[in-house]
């Protein structure tokens, strides 16, 4: 008998200990919460509840000539500025870089931005991989471009891929065992328990996701939020559209680019999203200034993250301001 209650006194203390972890490799709890939004997470707890939507529009008359100009200097296409304006929207407003696990909010370690591309170039029928990029001190918009191109050729190669090595051995695992490992998971990760290296290389473990519709001549559609990984933002976007715009209360015709969001409410008041929205913009519509990397002396190319961190305190100026 005795026996018996030691058992079940230290798997209650397990029990406790485990619900107590607040600790992760990715993020680090936020401790003071309003008590409202502390509620958000029990009241809706799948991102599915708390998901609301955005349309956005962005001025592309630039966009395509600094791509132009940039590729004379280092590989670069319409993408790659993208992902790297997604990156600096998250790093104008690092509110909108949090995530809600196991009904508790957190601020991520890094700037993480994932996309989605073709196995092969041009191919409409071919696979799509996802890459995954983590933001680093002292990147340019070249370095980012450079260590995405390595990414890519890697996926786009012959190469079997760690990715591909663990997706050919989930699909040979039966369906019962295969519904009971996700169930498995997804209580690791709502306690906090999950392996750094599992995250770290997880696609879904993110700050954003992104999918260039516009590279397949598409429009942007109105995504859902994957209730697996920690992403809680996801930007589709559309061809380059000419399309007529009202200026000093005349019309004309300009060259503008569609964003549709996705984002997970529980993270922060939507309405406090428009400077991160706004940063995205200012990156499309001014890629010469916000990306760089065109001069000959090198006097342009900023680091990514130091240029992020002055558009975060540029906004919070200007919200000081309106105040």
């Amino acid at each position: 008998m005795l026996v018996v209650l030691l058992v079940a006194a230290l798997l209650f203390a397990l029990w406790i200990a485990i619900n107590l972890k607040t600790s992760r490799p990715d993020g680090v709890l936020i401790k003071k919460v309003h008590p409202y939004r502390l509620m958000l997470g029990h009241i809706m707890p799948r991102r599915a509840d708390a998901q609301v939507y955005f349309d956005v529009w962005a001025r592309a008359d630039k966009i395509q000539a600094y791509v132009d100009a940039a590729r004379q200097r280092f590989p670069v296409d319409l993408t790659h500025v993208l992902v790297a304006a997604a990156g600096l929207g998250l790093m104008t407003n690092p509110r909108m870089n949090r995530f809600v696990v196991g009904r508790r909010l957190y601020q991520r370690n890094e700037t993480t931005v994932t996309f989605s591309a073709k196995r092969k170039r041009k191919d409409r029928k071919a696979k799509l991989t996802a890459i995954k990029h983590s933001f680093r001190e002292g990147e340019t918009f070249a370095d980012f471009c450079q260590h995405i191109n390595a990414q890519l050729a890697t996926e786009r190669s012959d190469k079997v891929t760690s990715t591909d090595r663990e997706m050919n051995l989930l699909t040979r695992i039966p369906r019962p065992l295969m519904v009971r490992a996700v169930r498995i998971a997804q209580w690791l990760d709502y306690h906090n328990l999950l392996p750094a290296a599992f995250i770290k290389a997880e696609g879904m473990y993110c700050s954003a996701f992104v999918a260039n519709l516009g590279s397949l001549g598409m429009d942007p559609g109105y995504h859902h939020l994957y209730e697996w990984g920690t992403c809680p933002i996801f930007i589709m976007i559309g061809k380059i559209t000419e399309m007529g715009v009202v200026e000093d209360g005349q019309m004309v015709i300009r060259k503008m680019l569609h964003l549709r969001y996705s984002f997970d409410e529980r993270v922060d008041d939507a309405i406090n999203c428009r400077s991160g929205f706004d940063g995205v913009n200012k990156a499309i519509e001014d890629p010469f200034t916000y990306l760089g990397c065109l001069a000959e002396d090198g006097s342009d190319a900023m680091p990514l993250l130091e240029r992020g961190r002055l558009m975060c305190a540029e906004a919070d100026r200007l919200d000081a301001d309106e105040r």
